[in-house]
């Protein structure tokens, strides 16, 4: 169940990362609403997560989830650079959070 929750928390920080664009310097209200939930929740998750989770592991695959993710999304929403070296870092980073989860 911690691995879920770590997952998910992972994904709302895709969520306030992409979220805060569309905030324009929290100057929109309900992107700027949106974007504070996700973080509180994706914090939040984080924590109970820690609980049963190494603390390395747990902020390093939430990390890990966050950059990949904003990464992809960066790519596919923004239109944002996908080059052969920036793919083949990304791929690295979800080689790292599987590794880290093999090893859990």
């Amino acid at each position: 169940m911690a691995w879920l929750l770590l997952v998910v928390a992972g994904l709302l920080e895709v969520g306030w990362a992409i979220g805060l664009k569309y905030t324009e310097g929290f100057t929109r209200l309900w992107p700027s609403v949106g974007t504070v939930t996700a973080m509180l929740l994706s914090v939040g998750l984080l924590g109970v997560a820690m609980k049963s989770l190494p603390v390395g592991t747990a902020y390093a695959v939430w990390v890990g989830v966050g950059a990949v993710g904003t990464a992809a999304l960066g790519i596919v929403l923004f239109g944002e650079l996908a080059s052969v070296g920036r793919l083949v870092s990304l791929g690295l980073i979800v080689a790292g959070i599987v590794g880290l989860k093999l090893a859990s």
